[in-house]
């Protein structure tokens, strides 16, 4: 009834786009987990090894989803990802859902419900190997 006509054709450029975005931001994280996995450990008051291991699994969850291979199984490996950093913040750090100048988790809620979009629906169809 209020639908806007031709935006249903976007789907898939929108969902491509969603990745992309999804992907950059993990993509980056993970690299700088990797580069400076010391640093990054000490930071977060996390293990080296463990730092080791999300800064990889960030850079193979971003390349999944930049390229469209094994989409819906990339998105759902990033969630506990940000589930762990909701539970630092929250638990460790203390801090609330906007939390100070902007630090807050509702960033990895929204990266949470954005891998869930991408889970759900298969990501699109513009992809190395489109999953629907």
């Amino acid at each position: 009834m209020f639908s806007i006509p031709g935006a249903p054709q976007l789907t898939d450029l929108s969902l491509l786009l969603l990745r992309l975005m999804v992907a950059l931001v993990f993509g980056t994280s993970g690299f700088n987990h990797l580069k400076s996995p010391r640093q990054r450990a000490q930071s977060l008051g996390l293990s080296i090894p463990f730092t080791v291991f999300i800064g990889a699994a960030e850079v193979a969850g971003a390349l999944g989803l930049t390229f469209g291979v094994l989409t819906q199984w990339a998105a759902l490996g990033l969630i506990p990802i940000m589930l762990g950093a909701i539970y630092m913040k929250v638990v460790q750090w203390k801090t609330g859902f906007w939390g100070e100048k902007a630090s807050g988790w509702h960033y990895e809620l929204l990266f949470i419900v954005m891998c869930l979009t991408i889970l759900t629906t298969g990501g699109g169809r513009i992809a190395l190997f489109p999953s629907h």
